[in-house]
């Protein structure tokens, strides 16, 4: 099979998502991670349309890719010009990439409507706008813009677009489905049309407005295209491009067609979340391959199985593409949820005991209850110890108030004053904040930092309310879901109550005490000397 080209577009088609808004230096960082990550071809903008772009590739001339050529895009030449004065392909030719990519139009109802002119001048502008460029040393890819709707439309105009692009000397033609409607029962026959009368290397340029931008693109594969083009999380306009963290594993894993190295492909997930946060966007959870709750069980008989034979309910190693697997304890788990790996201080819960038939029986009455311990591994881990007896509380709260004030100017005040015993040390201490919560965070941090010096490197980065059953309206059970991190990992803690604050404070405690805990994972021995220690009232800055 002839060598297939990874085409990334995510720095120009992927920038066109809603809320997507890439500096400059975004994109050069995330040109390099492309580079590294190996694709072919990285799409960087169109150096014709902003001055954003004509910075980037100035920028981006100094850095030496490894392994992707840098494309610049722009369209043909406007109607009833030469194309060597067309200013949008002297743009191009000036960004100073060796591969420039155009796009065309394929459909006759375009040139008319669109375009405004007549459907001879549209084949003049593609075959006049490739060969200029191809004059002047360009490896040159045209992309038949709408050619799916224009073959469906006009099968011998659309046919004879590519056919102006092929005299022009283009290296590869790109079909697109710039609507993304294609149908993958459509594709195959309008690809063997187009090869019975273009000889030019094809590629496949899919949107994802149907659902079916993957499923395309792995079918124009099968049927010889020897170019994808895709973004990272298939972000795009409207509902997206062809999602290359889905098309590349499924290349390598299920068609056996290696685009990347397997140590690539391991760097999938971190490359997908990277991109994620540069771009400001939440990751997709539920996204194949790389997303959070890619190789996540719930269910207890799901989670029995795998811990047995993971082929029973995965498809593929999560390892492969740099992901795990995830175990979430709920009403739905049975016991293998729990005893299917160690938890702090390395307790195991071994399936058939007692002790874990206990604690999966309080977690689902919590549940009920209203606790939901799906990503709230932090308060879920507390629990087992807690009920286990092997954890003993790093301080206890004697008490807390809140004061909050709308004053004059409209701006709201809070306050919390709080006393806690450290061991034997009463701590009382007050701080403000822009909320209660926060107020409430600032106060207990006052309080135990000169214990606990790790607690400056904890920091909560999400903080979620949820209204449990809204029958009772404002006075109903709430659960707050608060994300915490430092320099070492990510967790998840959970509290529940009528009361939004003593949810928030039930989920705030369990999110210091699980961050303290973690940063040094201890032995029960260990866990037994912090304990005494505190007893003492003594602080354990040096254990933690």
């Amino acid at each position: 099979m002839q060598k297939l080209d990874i085409y990334d577009t995510t720095l120009r088609d992927g920038s066109q998502r809603e809320g997507v808004s890439l500096s400059v230096t975004d994109k050069l960082k995330i040109a390099e991670k492309l580079d590294e990550f190996g694709v072919n071809y990285i799409e960087g903008g169109w150096p014709g349309s902003n001055p954003k772009d004509i910075e980037f590739f100035k920028r981006a001339a100094k850095i030496n890719f490894k392994n992707a050529r840098l494309c610049a895009f722009g369209s043909t030449r406007r109607p009833g010009m030469e194309a060597a004065a067309d200013q949008n392909l002297k743009a191009l030719v000036e960004a100073g990439t060796e591969t420039i990519t155009i796009f065309g139009k394929s459909w006759d109802f375009h040139v008319r409507d669109a375009l405004k002119t007549n459907l001879e001048e549209n084949l003049a502008m593609i075959r006049d706008s490739v060969a200029y460029l191809k004059s002047l040393g360009c490896r040159v890819f045209y992309d038949a813009e709408h050619f799916f709707d224009g073959y469906k439309a006009n099968p011998e105009y659309a046919i004879s677009t590519l056919e102006a692009a092929s005299a022009g000397g283009a290296d590869v033609i790109v079909l697109c489905d710039t609507n993304g409607g294609l149908m993958p029962w459509e594709l195959g026959s309008i690809l063997n049309a187009v090869k019975d009368k273009i000889n030019t290397p094809l590629g496949i340029h899919a949107h994802n407005d149907a659902g079916m931008a993957t499923a395309n693109s792995l079918l124009a594969v099968r049927s010889g295209i020897i170019q994808i083009h895709g973004t990272i999380n298939g972000y795009g306009e409207r509902c997206g491009n062809a999602n290359l963290c889905t098309i590349i594993p499924n290349l390598q894993l299920k068609m056996g067609i290696e685009v990347i190295s397997p140590g690539q492909l391991c760097g999938l997930t971190k490359m997908s979340r990277f991109i994620a946060e540069t771009a400001n966007i939440a990751p997709a959870d539920q996204q194949p391959y790389v997303g959070y709750n890619a190789f996540t069980h719930k269910g207890g008989v799901h989670i029995d199985a795998v811990s047995k034979k993971p082929a029973t309910y995965e498809h593929a190693d999560p390892a492969l593409v740099g992901n795990k697997r995830r175990i979430l304890v709920s009403e739905l788990a049975g016991r293998s949820s729990i005893s299917s790996k160690p938890h702090l201080n390395n307790i195991q819960l071994i399936k058939g005991k007692p002790e874990t038939d206990f604690v999966l029986q309080r977690i689902k009455e919590m549940e009920h209850y209203g606790y939901q311990f799906e990503g709230a591994e932090g308060s879920f881990e507390l629990l087992i110890l807690k009920m286990m007896k092997a954890y003993q509380p790093l301080f206890q709260l004697e008490g807390f108030r809140l004061i909050i004030e709308k004053r004059e100017n409209g701006l709201l005040y809070s306050e919390a004053t709080i006393k806690v015993m450290v061991g034997d040390v009463q701590v009382h201490t007050a701080a403000e904040g822009n909320g209660p919560v926060n107020a409430l965070d600032n106060a207990l941090r006052k309080a135990l930092e000169g214990f606990y010096p790790a607690l400056k490197k904890i920091k909560l980065t999400d903080f979620k309310v949820r209204v449990i059953d809204g029958v009772d309206g404002t006075g109903a059970q709430v659960r707050v879901f608060i994300e915490s991190c430092d320099d070492q990992s990510i967790w998840g803690t959970v509290g529940v109550s009528p009361n939004i604050i003593e949810a928030s404070w039930i989920a705030l405690v369990d999110s210091l005490e699980y961050g303290l805990l973690c940063r040094k994972l201890p032995r029960m021995k260990e866990a037994k000397d912090m304990l005494d220690q505190l007893k003492k009232g003594k602080g354990l800055s040096s254990q933690i």
